[in-house]
């Protein structure tokens, strides 16, 4: 199985949970009621409308029932929906080191279509190297063995392919300059970490801009985001918010029409992607 298609039933599940709580509303049936019916609680049923757990058939036919959903043709699109959600997702084997929060990411990131991220901490995941992508990982986790660090790394690395994949996904990356500043690992770690960044803006799915200290305050003072859109045209766009111990998963019109307009400003305050790279040769020939 590739990724894009196990990357894919992260998007069915929350394409599931949004008919489901769509068809509950629409009969005026509470949470609870629905739960009841499926010999389950109420929270239950709001992690399954949110994608955030896997189906059992059996409640999806329980539900479409309660819900008055007759049609042959519909409740076996929305059952087919159910059985592909329940795909486990390649990234499933690194359970050990991955942190439940981050797996729906992972999942929604590899179904994505366009992604576009500001960074300020440290170069973006998807474009670091690997010596590089150690040392984040290592002074992150300063306890963590060198086996887990492995592990981690080599997670990092394989969401990777997806950007040079056949059906890679267009990236936007706005990299603040002090991401390029902080070094993490030896001299040439940076070198050849921004190496790297200059080769793979020139890849054709790829725009990277930055954004220079020089331009003083702007759009992204808030901390780095990520913007991600997804082929179905009716899964909203997300933006997807790390913090230390979990993340925020924004879908709400009106949240993500405000993190459209920063990163917007972001694109259009930022030197274009030809003088971004002079930017970064410039820097490497500082580091």
């Amino acid at each position: 199985m590739s990724a894009g298609e196990s990357s894919g039933s992260v998007v069915r599940r929350i394409l599931l949970g949004s008919q489901l709580r769509r068809l509950r509303e629409s009969r005026g049936i509470t949470r609870e009621a629905a739960g009841y019916s499926i010999r389950a609680s109420e929270s239950k049923i709001s992690r399954m409308e949110l994608g955030r757990v896997s189906f059992k058939a059996r409640d999806v036919e329980d539900l479409l029932t309660l819900y008055g959903v007759a049609d042959e043709a519909e409740r076996e699109s929305l059952l087919g929906l159910a059985r592909e959600a329940n795909v486990a997702g390649w990234w499933h084997s690194y359970g050990d080191v991955l942190p439940g929060w981050f797996q729906t990411y992972v999942g929604l990131e590899g179904a994505a279509s366009l992604i576009r991220i500001y960074e300020v901490q440290f170069v973006h995941g998807l474009l670091q190297t690997e010596a590089y992508a150690q040392a984040v990982v290592s002074r992150g986790m300063p306890g963590a063995s060198a086996a887990e660090v492995d592990r981690r790394v080599a997670l990092r690395l394989e969401r990777q392919k997806a950007l040079v994949s056949e059906r890679a996904p267009r990236f936007h990356a706005v990299l603040d300059e002090a991401a390029l500043r902080r070094p993490y690992g030896e001299r040439e770690v940076m070198r050849e970490q921004l190496r790297h960044l200059i080769d793979m803006s020139e890849r054709p799915n790829i725009t990277l801009q930055v954004m220079p200290f020089s331009f003083g305050g702007h759009a992204g003072e808030s901390g780095a985001f990520t913007m991600l859109r997804f082929p179905e045209s009716d899964l909203s766009d997300i933006v997807y918010l790390e913090q230390l111990t979990s993340a925020l998963y924004l879908d709400k019109p009106e949240e993500v029409a405000q993190y459209e307009k920063a990163m917007a400003r972001l694109h259009e305050d930022s030197p274009g992607p030809e003088e971004s790279r002079d930017l970064l040769r410039g820097l490497l020939q500082l580091t």
